[in-house]
């Protein structure tokens, strides 16, 4: 970790600000608030020229959509208030008992069905021709559903259920179609995501490069003493400054690194301390998702090697990913080199306890993972994390995670993946 004199992250200090709620208890809450906020007026928004998906593309997504209906012999897909439904028709909206559904039919026109009070604020994100139907509150959302199929001729075809359905849903559809044969629309939803545009793409470059300048930033300016929450609240304070929305900020200090996900214990930043960062953020609705780790002041030598050993497993999962392998493979191929070195066997640790990486799109995870036995090929246009930590439970754990994308060539990094701990961040 590079030794150059680190940017104070608040102004004034956390004791200063302390001793100005003790000594100034007149002062509002807003402005002790405001002036623990750190400085961020080197930052400014760097989105600006983003595009979000058009009106065009989410024809496009409707018509392949219908065309694997087709395929599947599925007559029509019900989606629940998620990133499909926004995938799909625009739609940002939330689950409640209160059922708002998207129907997209095999030809046609799709069909929202929402509680008729609510019609107004579902129409103000609908982004697609599409016909609402409204339901009041002494009438069931399922029998308005029904009523949509039959008038369509699908009530007596398949209908596939998106995988976010709620069962209290699935169970309704039953009820009121109860000649209907209910499948999965992983067929046509997943098949659909999976493959990410030209222009999904470019808003995940957009959201890792939002990621990377908020790193750069708060490297700068982590201290001993720190928590991980403390650290987290910078991050996300420069993704919103640099326009992103932050979707995680974790940071795991010394032992708690050893653990994927952190520990309930509070660890500081301390001299020769192991940091790691996990952090990612959205972009008009696409995600990235990163991970550095670095050590506080002087790296010991098995530090060092641990790092280049993750450094190493991550290029090889690279080189594994290749157009028509499956995605279990690149999850074996680094498997099979830490075992070499003495980790595993398989999740056993000291070593690799999760999967390689994961799907990434407009969720931080989606299908399919780079994990044993995922049987997948990849294929241009799908995203994946590629992340194969090592994890020495009771000492410390190393990840350095990256995204890429799979293009006719091969894999095309999201982000550079760094060289040397010495300078961390790539």
């Amino acid at each position: 970790m590079s030794t150059t004199p680190r940017k104070s992250a608040f102004s004034p200090s956390r004791r200063d600000l302390l001793s100005l709620a003790i000594a100034a208890p007149l002062l509002s809450t807003t402005a002790i608030l405001r002036a623990a906020e750190p400085d961020l007026s080197a930052l400014s928004d760097i989105t600006g020229a983003t595009k979000p998906i058009d009106a065009a593309e989410r024809a496009a997504r409707l018509v392949r959509a219908q065309s694997l209906m087709k395929a599947a012999g599925i007559g029509a897909v019900l989606i629940e208030p998620g990133s499909s439904m926004i995938y799909f028709t625009g739609v940002r909206w939330h689950t409640s008992e209160r059922l708002t559904l998207a129907i997209l039919p095999v030809e046609g026109e799709p069909c929202i069905v929402t509680p008729f009070f609510e019609e107004p604020s579902v129409r103000e994100t609908l982004a697609v021709p599409a016909e609402v139907r409204v339901w009041q509150e002494d009438e069931n959302p399922l029998a308005i559903v029904a009523g949509f199929l039959r008038d369509r001729k699908l009530a007596t075809r398949p209908i596939g259920l998106e995988a976010e359905v709620r069962y209290f849903a699935y169970a309704g559809v039953q009820r009121v179609l109860p000649e209907a044969k209910i499948v999965s629309a992983d067929p046509v939803v997943r098949a659909c995501r999976m493959i990410k545009t030209p222009a999904e793409i470019a808003l995940m470059q957009a959201a890792t490069e939002v990621t990377l300048a908020a790193y750069r930033w708060t490297y700068a300016r982590v201290e001993k003493g720190m928590t991980g929450p403390e650290i987290g609240a910078l991050m996300n304070a420069a993704t919103r400054k640099l326009g992103g929305a932050p979707e995680f900020a974790l940071a795991l200090i010394g032992e708690a690194s050893a653990y994927p996900h952190g520990s309930r214990e509070i660890h500081r930043v301390g001299e020769g301390q192991v940091v790691l960062m996990d952090c990612g953020c959205t972009v008009q609705g696409y995600q990235s998702d990163i991970s550095r780790t670095w050590v506080h002041g002087a790296a010991t030598a098995d530090q060092r090697k641990t790092w280049d050993q993750v450094a190493r497993g991550q290029q090889i999962a690279f080189a594994a990913a290749k157009i028509g392998a499956t995605a279990g493979s690149v999850d074996d191929a680094v498997r099979r080199q830490y075992e070499t070195l003495g980790y595993g066997p398989g999740y056993k640790l000291p070593g690799l306890s999760h999967r390689t990486g994961h799907g990434i799109g407009m969720d931080g995870h989606e299908p399919v993972n780079l994990v044993r036995g995922e049987a997948t090929r990849l294929a241009a246009g799908m995203c994946f994390s590629d992340e194969p930590g090592i994890y020495i439970p009771g000492r410390y754990g190393v990840r350095i995670e990256d995204c890429f994308h799979m293009t006719a060539a091969g894999p095309k990094w999201f982000s550079e993946p760094p060289k040397s701990l010495d300078a961390p961040l790539g």
